[in-house]
């Protein structure tokens, strides 16, 4: 998927570099499938909660909006004011399923944008660049793939609409079984892939397999899943032989975010991804918050770990446009 992919070392002084990424759509059934009616974008008009938390640490997320959000006025009148007062930067999220030309045959394998013919992941990628071009009034430039579907002809459609930034890896996320990527063999450090003349960056999701199995950890892991029906990922984790963990509010806590973080300093990454989708700003959207009580706990452990980056790690906020910049002066 990634020709001429170059690794970055990172120097060991630089300090740890935070960026978030908002998966910015519509809201939506994930365990059903793909329904084009399906496109309401309420939840934007309360984004302002997670907002004011970045503005109180003096961070500029990346709202990466896909079609529903970009052409509602409901999805983006915050989103524009935010930009307009350069609190925040814009990318591109392309849902097919919702997303114009609608060719595709509906199907869980095809809400992977990857997974379509090349024509028509560009056109419909083209389709969004346009619409939040217009709506925005800049040409986005980072750009993540919905459902983390990266494909074989992705890197070639943004070079050629003129990405520079990608955000759709996510280790160790295994999406076959869904007719998904795999993205085992990667980890959470930067690279650039693409022809010399048009290198892109990508920035993956923070993610990683992390326990005393150490190199074992993902050959522990994938064993584990013969066993799943008797709680094998359960037991590892108590014992901490091996995690599976990811740098989001979703689903992971605070002790948790704080392994990760530590584990992949520990292995030289200095740059970390805090991502989550937008519908779970209200209750009832997603499975991660369902209550006024799953929401309280979903923000808070924003504060959290955003007090341990700054203060005890000596972190400093960044963004992807900010992180392309530094990446640019290593190299």
């Amino acid at each position: 998927m990634f020709e001429n992919k170059t690794s970055i070392d990172f120097p060991r002084d630089l300090r740890p570099q935070l960026i978030v990424v908002i998966d910015t759509e519509e809201e939506f059934d994930w365990s059903a499938n793909p329904d084009r009616d399906a496109n309401q974008v309420t939840a934007m008009e309360h984004i302002e909660r997670a907002q004011s938390i970045f503005r109180e640490y003096g961070i500029r997320p990346c709202y990466v909006v896909d079609y529903p959000v970009a052409t509602q006025p409901e999805g983006n009148q915050l989103l524009k004011k935010y930009l307009q007062q350069g609190q925040c930067e814009i990318g591109a999220h392309l849902h097919p399923w919702v997303n114009p030309p609608y060719e595709e045959h509906l199907s869980r394998e095809n809400m992977y944008p990857g997974n379509l013919p090349r024509e028509l992941e560009l056109a419909k990628l083209a389709t969004l660049q346009k619409a939040i071009t217009e709506v925005f009034g800049a040409q986005p430039v980072a750009y993540k793939a919905g459902r983390y579907g990266f494909g074989p002809n992705t890197a070639e459609i943004l070079s050629e609409l003129g990405f520079d930034i990608d955000l759709s890896v996510c280790p160790p996320l295994d999406a076959r079984h869904d007719g998904g990527p795999d993205y085992r063999d990667y980890d959470a450090r930067p690279f650039w892939f693409g022809q010399p003349e048009r290198r892109i960056l990508e920035i993956p999701c923070t993610g990683a397999f992390v326990g005393w199995a150490g190199r074992m950890s993902r050959t522990v892991y994938d064993w584990a899943n013969a066993f799943r029906q008797f709680g094998a990922h359960g037991l590892l984790s108590r014992l901490r032989v091996v995690d599976r963990l990811m740098l989001s509010p979703e689903g992971y806590s605070t002790p948790e975010h704080i392994r990760l973080t530590r584990a992949l300093l520990s292995a030289g990454v200095r740059t970390f991804t805090w991502s989550f989708h937008s519908p779970s700003l209200v209750p009832g959207h997603t499975t991660y918050v369902q209550s006024q009580r799953d929401l309280n706990e979903f923000l808070d452990r924003f504060r959290r770990y955003f007090d341990f980056f700054f203060q005890d790690l000596n972190g400093e906020a960044s963004s992807p446009t900010q992180i392309r910049t530094l990446m640019e002066s290593m190299t």
